[in-house]
């Protein structure tokens, strides 16, 4: 029988975006702050100086792709470790192996510790004397912030270099490079993309150089050659090798808290577009809705407040929506809170009040409640004077008795002080006439404090 036909690139080779990796710092795209002329780690190995440092940046952005050009041009031993396979008992044999070679001036070895982040404090640990010892050369990756995922005595011992996610123009290059390359790209197979294939791969990558070379692959094994030979990748066909696109979110790192962030300010900055922009963002990246509801709830407390009663009611309404609706349908009603909580005037003078009134029950003696105010439910209670000279507001005059209802030390302070947005001016239209009726109270002839 007659084999089938074959109308794809070669399959039995590593995936384009392994043969595609860079051999040396000129071929290496992006990341020019950190390698181009005269840069820290270009002049270390210029130098044949390389020193056990971290990098730390999104994925696809070349970490694991520079580390293995420092081992290849300092010609040093290259011993990929992964965090999630291996663990201490095979650090040793490595670190062994590494001063066997030092003895027999067969040179260096790095160590590359792929996502070291998934090491725990005390796994990183075993990385400390042999680094101190410059028995290896440790290079961690990971996507993490290492001032919270690294242990702090190995950072210590490392120099930190943080790697930006690609730029558009860095993926072109990088995908030019790999359609003109005919020994380890696509050149061979004469693959062109249409210019909205090529828009629709540097947008769907996100900065991702490996989910780049992943798509145009998968893109390029999809089309039959033409009469030519050569296998023209329209826009139709690059949608359907585009998986769904990776949406930069993370639920637990330093970006989760980076996102949330950027939504509270852009509410507090009273802009909705961003504010909109920031809340898809962790929503489709997969946030817990009801998390987010809960912080709207706090942001309508401690960012606008009585300046707009309103925003309370409507984040909490958003609350109650996803727990009615559940996901998708309720991502509406968390649009609109957002929308209301940033076109909403903003005091944060209730959350300024209760601070306040924190600090004096943390700084203050703890008096007891007065007398006068206390709960009085049995005969003995009264007969110590519990509620007595209490006046009941809605028998006096005009419903206010100006009664004092702070401890003696405290008297007089103010806590809240409304602001002169929103609602909050006719709140201090109302505590200026409670003010002015309990001054009257207060200087009528014969009358006591209570």
């Amino acid at each position: 029988m007659p084999k089938p036909e074959n109308n794809c690139p070669e399959s039995n080779r590593p995936p384009l975006a392994e043969r595609m990796r860079p051999a040396n710092l000129d071929d290496f795209q992006g990341q020019e702050h950190l390698v181009g002329p005269g840069r820290l780690i270009r002049q270390a190995i210029e130098a044949d100086n390389v020193h056990s440092m971290i990098l730390w940046g999104p994925p696809g952005s070349g970490k694991t792709t520079l580390a293995r050009v420092i081992a290849k041009i300092t010609k040093r031993r290259f011993v990929i470790f992964s965090a999630v396979l291996q663990g201490v008992k095979e650090v040793r044999a490595i670190v062994e192996e590494a001063r066997e070679r030092l003895l027999a001036d067969e040179g260096g070895t790095i160590l590359f510790v792929d996502e070291i982040h998934r090491f725990n404090r005390g796994q990183q640990d075993a990385f400390l004397p042999h680094v101190e010892a410059g028995t290896i050369t440790l290079i961690g990756a990971t996507t993490e912030n290492p001032s919270f995922e690294v242990n702090g005595a190995l950072l210590s011992r490392c120099r930190t270099y943080v790697l930006r996610a690609l730029s558009d123009r860095d993926l072109e290059a990088i995908v030019e490079r790999a359609l003109g390359d005919a020994e380890r790209g696509l050149g061979a197979d004469k693959v062109v993309l249409e210019p909205r294939a090529r828009e629709l791969l540097i947008n769907y990558a996100n900065g991702d150089a490996r989910a780049a070379l992943n798509a145009l692959e998968t893109a390029a094994a999809g089309c039959r050659p033409g009469p030519d030979g050569g296998r023209l990748v329209d826009a139709g066909l690059m949608r359907e090798a585009l998986t769904q696109r990776r949406i930069a979110f993370d639920n637990r790192g330093e970006e989760w808290y980076n996102l949330i962030s950027a939504l509270h300010k852009s509410l507090r900055g009273s802009d909705p577009q961003a504010g909109l922009y920031w809340l898809a963002r962790m929503l489709e990246g997969g946030a817990d809705p009801l998390y987010l509801a809960r912080r709207l709830i706090r942001f309508a407390s401690e960012d606008v407040g009585l300046a707009d009663p309103g925003a309370l009611v409507q984040a909490v309404a958003a609350k109650d929506a996803v727990h009615f609706l559940g996901m998708p349908e309720a991502d509406n009603a968390l649009a609109q809170a957002v929308v209301y909580l940033a076109t909403a005037p903003k005091s944060n003078r209730i959350y300024a009040a209760y601070s306040r009134a924190v600090a004096d029950v943390a700084q203050t003696r703890n008096d007891l409640v007065p007398p006068h105010i206390r709960n009085a439910p049995t005969k003995l209670m009264r007969e110590l004077g519990y509620g007595r000279d209490y006046q009941y507001d809605p028998d006096a005059e005009d419903g206010f008795s100006g009664q004092e209802y702070l401890p003696e030390a405290l008297r007089g302070r103010i806590y809240y002080q409304p602001g002169s947005l929103g609602f909050e001016k006719d709140i201090q239209r109302r505590i200026d006439y409670w003010n002015r009726l309990r001054r009257e109270r207060r200087n009528r002839p014969g009358k006591g404090t209570e």
